[in-house]
């Protein structure tokens, strides 16, 4: 999650007590938002390993094995309610084989829809339940009356393909660095193989 978007969120979350508070308690006030900022930023960082691990295990694990498992989160935005979490997003799970310095892909597909996390009993966020958009027929009822307000933002990045594959190029990029695999490229199956961006 943009990290500038939860320091905006919370802002405006103390922005009406700043408003009419003196200037004595001015710089409590100031430390008071950015406390929560923070605090709302690592929560981001934590449920979006959240979702990306339950990408992987309910969703990648789905299709044709491969030895790696990136997802990919096209479009994605929050709401935070208590202690529950609406996330809605555009998420691509591929599968890859290591094959010399190239990442083949050998399965993946799209699952945009509309996510729930909760608190569990160990005080760690989980994903309790996962409304996807449906394939086919109902594609476009379903996207729009799960995505509600948020259905535009969706299909402008979901029908973009030159922004889906940058985004994808891009995450590939951070898995790679992160895990220190040694490939220079990512191909798809009957295309030319491209190279993962460095920077």
């Amino acid at each position: 999650m943009n990290k500038m978007k939860l320091w905006m969120v919370a802002a405006i979350l103390f922005s009406g007590v700043v408003g009419v508070t003196s200037c004595i308690n001015k710089t409590r006030i100031e430390k008071e938002v950015e406390s929560a900022a923070r605090d709302m930023a690592m929560r981001a960082e934590a449920f979006t390993s959240v979702i990306n691990n339950y990408l992987v295990d309910s969703i990648g694990s789905h299709y044709t094995p491969g030895e790696v498992c990136i997802p990919v989160v096209l479009y994605q935005i929050d709401e935070v309610h208590n202690d529950s979490i609406l996330v809605w997003g555009d998420y691509w799970v591929f599968n890859y084989n290591v094959v010399g310095d190239t990442l083949k892909c050998v399965s993946g597909g799209n699952h945009p829809g509309k996510m729930l996390m909760c608190v569990n009993e160990e005080g760690n966020d989980q994903v309790v339940s996962f409304e996807q958009v449906e394939d086919g027929h109902g594609n476009l009822e379903s996207a729009k009356r799960i995505f509600g307000k948020y259905y535009d933002a969706f299909h402008n990045a979901n029908s973009d393909e030159a922004y889906r594959e940058e985004v994808r190029a891009s995450t590939i990029a951070d898995y790679v660095k992160e895990h220190k695999l040694p490939v220079k490229y990512y191909q798809d199956y009957g295309w030319p193989a491209k190279e993962i961006p460095t920077e």
